[in-house]
């Protein structure tokens, strides 16, 4: 926790990457069995091996909007794109670390989502709702939703929040809508060749669940 901590006092310069499609080296992290197994393998591996992460700020839709939405969750702003450095502050603190998740413990509070993080591999992604001040996120992949209560990484998790909704711009662009568009078939060589060895099929394919992205 301090780690993150004392990193957010230097400046969210050092978390906000150029928005680009370069992809960096993945360095990855091993996620709590608890998660792992709820959420399954593939979605646990795009987390600790993400090649990008998008973040954007969300929130309940408000009365007479007119903007973007993703299963009735406005899209107010794009934050970023993180870094490599923080994606793995955020992987090892949130995914990672037993003492700040409570797991089978249920908080009597309303969640009420703040920010929204894509961990995108290849052609398929997780996303990642953090919520506050009802402290928890939850994990969107392959038509499945799980909620963890994490209010022992309160701190953690406002300390990402606060400087990221800060750095958001209006999510106004088709590029930006794009990012969140359904990937659909595979594009390239390498990303046939992956679904090939997995034999799996993108989690954006699914007709269920997360990812009705839609303007209103």
């Amino acid at each position: 926790m301090n780690r993150l901590l004392s990193c957010l006092a230097m400046g969210t310069a050092l978390f906000i990457a150029s928005p680009t499609y370069a992809q960096a080296p993945a360095r990855s992290s091993t996620v709590l069995e608890e998660i792992s197994s709820a959420i399954g393998p593939s979605a646990s591996t795009n987390i600790t091996k993400a090649e990008q992460v998008f973040c954007y700020q969300v929130s309940e839709r408000p009365k007479n909007y007119t903007g973007y939405t993703i299963d009735g969750l406005a899209i107010s702003g794009f934050c970023g794109i993180i870094t490599d450095e923080l994606k793995n502050i955020i992987v090892s603190e949130l995914f990672a670390n037993q003492d700040n998740i409570l797991f089978d413990v249920t908080e009597k509070c309303i969640i009420k989502p703040r920010i929204m993080l894509r961990f995108v591999r290849g052609i398929d992604n997780t996303d990642i709702l953090l919520s506050s001040p009802c402290h928890s996120f939850t994990i969107f992949y392959g038509g499945k939703i799980n909620t963890f209560n994490a209010k022992p990484a309160s701190q953690i998790i406002d300390a990402l929040i606060n400087p990221l909704s800060q750095n958001k711009v209006e999510f106004s662009s088709p590029a930006l809508a794009n990012q969140l568009m359904p990937i659909g078939l595979p594009q390239t060589k390498e990303q046939i060749e992956q679904l090939n060895k997995t034999g799996s099929t993108p989690q954006n394919n699914q007709p269920k669940g997360w990812n009705r992205l839609k303007k209103n």
